[in-house]
């Protein structure tokens, strides 16, 4: 059996967890996930970093010593990764003594490497970052690149680790194994660090109290960035050397955010060098959250209200839109307009709509899954997709890939559905083609198992209610087609996803008041001769993109049959671009061209509104340019 270890940074406590630790960690949760049901033994690290002076600071703050504060915050975090569905095998906290002891042997076998020495030190310091800003990082303001306050200069005398003596080992690791710092643009940016040289730094405070102090001087606190890197191993039981440490060091994945990896990709590895330990696999980088295109500052109030959209669209719509909507190791911008636009168009229509047709057809024709004895059109078609998409998906979450993750095995669930409307499968209920629609069913069955398999990394919730309403007695994780048993009794349960209105449609909405019931609003009338003007056709949407600085529209080009023509259509927060193209649309063909927001529109789609824009869609496929009377 394989293993995989991965981790995510341990947490700061001196402030409550927020939207970028949930991406974090639900990124490592889902590579957990993911290697668990490929049957590889998982651990899996997360925690909080409880020492240092802002820990300190924060505590004397809130009146309280600084136990009693780490304490009270790191059930903050605990909470949000139970209500996240964080799958983590142990929480570490830098407080617990199997830390403090592993820490201590580390620091000890680090100064017995030569490779320690003290020194006095002066230079500019950030407290929020808790670290030292070297010369050529400085700006002439003498401001904190990340933080944007002004540094503080500060003299003691510390402890110092040769890091410059690691630099050409360094240099030689990385190009030896170019996937160790991921992804590329950070590989780039700490290879510029190297090539303009390292200094050695300091891995002491003897002005904080606050941490775990030096086993070779008790007078000096080990810098809270060394010591919090030690906890990759320390969770495992390094200071007795134990079968988790044996078994799992080193890590295949160390999870975080890009500010944070000149620490884990240099100063770690260098410090494991020293002491003559395996380097980590790995150092995976992502970008940050951003909203609605500002940088989160709670003090201006930019925040991402995690609670509010979880409430209302629930916990795997949430984890799926980080997911899905962001390309990993980019920054990524949070919209709720776009994680609306994915519930309604991905989560709702697409898989929601497939998994309740199928079972209503099962319902409504047989006493259990029927056994596939008829095979036909599209069946090897299917079967052949299904296990394409399981290899596309180790391809993808090999790279971190987890929107083409996502959209790959959307495909296959956006293929099934044309599967149903291919076969007509309603249309065969007759004693005659009956055998024929047992088969598509099982078929469209055995397709819901396998997605709710290759989906449960992401979204495990949903995952096992498809696998429930499917009548599986527990999840089955096996990844080859034919695998689900005929007869089980499917259920008809609630929709997985359904319907929500945003907040911003329930605020624009006036208040209701009763009116008298001679208020009643009518219907305006047309003749049947107006109506017969409209020319109403079949087109099929060939493309679909968003148009700048419109949020909710989009430009489509739609297909005729005779003609190919260019539509602008306001449904981009109920539909992503890529979940239209193919789809079978109505428009209204002869409707006067207009230019909205600069973009020619000629014609327009029918949908209809309710709590949300649902497409006029067509039951069977028909020929493009139909009139539709």
């Amino acid at each position: 059996m394989s293993t995989f270890y991965v981790t995510t940074p341990i947490y700061y406590v001196n402030g409550e967890p927020h939207a970028g630790h949930a991406y974090t960690t639900i990124v490592a949760d889902v590579l957990a996930r993911y290697h668990r049901i490929k049957g590889n033994e998982v651990f899996f690290l997360t925690g909080v970093d409880e020492h240092g002076a802002n820990i300190h600071k924060a505590a004397e703050n809130a009146g309280l010593t600084p136990q009693d504060y780490c304490d009270k915050m790191t059930p903050t975090f605990t909470k949000l990764w139970k209500r996240l569905n964080i799958s983590h095998d142990i929480f570490m906290r830098t407080t617990s003594d199997m830390h403090k002891r592993g820490a201590e042997k580390f620091l000890a076998a680090l100064y017995d490497s030569g490779d320690v020495f003290k020194a006095p030190y002066e230079g500019y310091y950030c407290r929020p970052c808790e670290r030292f800003v070297p010369e050529k990082e400085l700006t002439d303001e003498k401001i904190c690149p990340i933080h944007k306050l002004p540094l503080e200069w500060i003299e003691e005398e510390n402890y110092f680790f040769r890091l410059s003596k690691y630099q050409n080992r360094l240099l030689d690791h990385i190009h030896k194994n170019p996937q160790f710092i991921y992804p590329e643009s950070r590989r780039n940016e700490l290879l510029s660090v190297l090539d303009s040289g390292l200094e050695d730094i300091s891995i002491s405070r003897s002005s904080v109290s606050w941490g775990i102090s030096l086993p070779f001087d008790p007078k000096h606190i080990v810098y809270v960035w060394i010591e919090a890197l030690m906890n990759y191993m320390t969770a495992l039981g390094y200071e007795t050397d134990s079968e988790p440490y044996q078994t799992f060091w080193p890590a295949n994945v160390h999870m975080m955010a890009k500010d944070i990896t000149r620490f884990h990709a240099l100063i770690w590895p260098a410090m494991l060098m020293a002491v003559d330990l395996p380097l980590p696999k790995q150092v995976v980088a992502h970008g940050w959250l951003t909203k609605d295109g500002e940088a989160l500052s709670k003090t201006r109030g930019i925040v991402i209200d995690m609670d509010t959209d979880i409430d209302t669209y629930g916990l795997d719509a949430f984890r799926y839109y980080l997911l899905r909507e962001f390309s990993f190791g980019n920054d990524g911008d949070y919209r709720p307009a776009r994680l609306h636009a994915r519930y309604n168009a991905d989560l709702a229509n697409d898989l929601g709509n497939l998994l309740n047709r199928v079972l209503g057809l099962v319902n409504k024709n047989f006493d259990g899954i029927p056994a596939p004895t008829t095979p036909g059109e599209f069946d090897d078609e299917i079967k052949e997709m299904a296990q394409a998409t399981v290899d596309k998906l180790d391809e993808h979450l090999n790279a971190f890939a987890f929107d083409a993750a996502l959209e790959t095995i959307w495909e296959f669930v956006r293929r099934i559905n044309r599967y149903i409307q291919q076969t007509q499968v309603w249309t065969l209920a007759k004693p005659e083609t009956k055998p024929r629609m047992g088969t598509i069913l099982y078929n469209s069955l055995e397709a819901l198992r396998l997605i709710s398999l290759m989906i449960s990394p992401f979204i495990p919730e949903t995952a096992e209610k498809i696998q429930k309403q499917i009548g599986l007695p527990e999840f089955d994780t096996t990844a080859e087609w034919g695998r689900l048993p005929a007869d089980l009794t499917v259920s008809r349960g609630e929709p997985i996803f359904p319907r929500v209105d945003t907040k911003q449609q329930k605020q624009a909405q006036p208040e209701k008041t009763a009116k008298p019931k001679q208020e009643k609003k009518t219907i305006d009338l047309v003749s049947f001769a107006d109506f017969q003007k409209l020319d109403l056709r079949i087109a099929r949407i060939l493309t679909a993109e968003p148009i700048e600085g419109a949020d909710r529209l989009l430009k489509l080009q739609v297909d005729l049959g005779t003609e190919k023509r260019q539509v602008v259509a306001g449904i981009a927060e109920h539909y992503t671009p890529e979940t239209l193209v193919g789809k079978q649309v109505i428009i209204v063909a002869n409707l006067e061209p207009a230019t909205i927001r600069g973009v020619e529109s000629h014609g327009m789609i029918l949908a209809g509104s309710a709590d949300a824009v649902v497409l006029a869609t067509l039951e069977t496929e028909m020929p493009l340019g139909t009139q539709v009377r």
